[in-house]
């Protein structure tokens, strides 16, 4: 199974489309972290691995890392999901 490369940035309130967000500002954080999104997509139970040194091409100076995640759906449909428990985990507190 392929994987899907996920960047911080796509979960970025603060960043817009153009920039590289992927997702609507309804399900965006601020200043989301590669731990953050690497815990929710375990709650998800998906199979997945950090890498934390990558920079995205647009911010090569930047190195935010990664996520690699095992590809069990569409790659929008994954970053919604993700998306949507990282919004709850924030609003939860955890």
């Amino acid at each position: 199974m392929s994987r899907a490369v996920l960047w911080p940035r796509y979960f970025d309130s603060a960043c817009s489309r153009q920039k590289g967000r992927r997702v609507p500002r309804s399900l965006a954080v601020p200043s989301p972290e590669l731990e953050e999104l690497l815990q929710a997509a375990r709650r998800l139970g998906l199979e997945c691995e950090a890498e934390e040194q990558a920079a995205h091409p647009a911010e090569w100076w930047r190195r935010r890392g990664r996520l690699l995640v095992e590809k069990s759906m569409p790659k929008t449909e994954l970053i919604r999901q993700i998306a949507a428990e990282l919004r709850r985990a924030r609003s939860s507190g955890s």
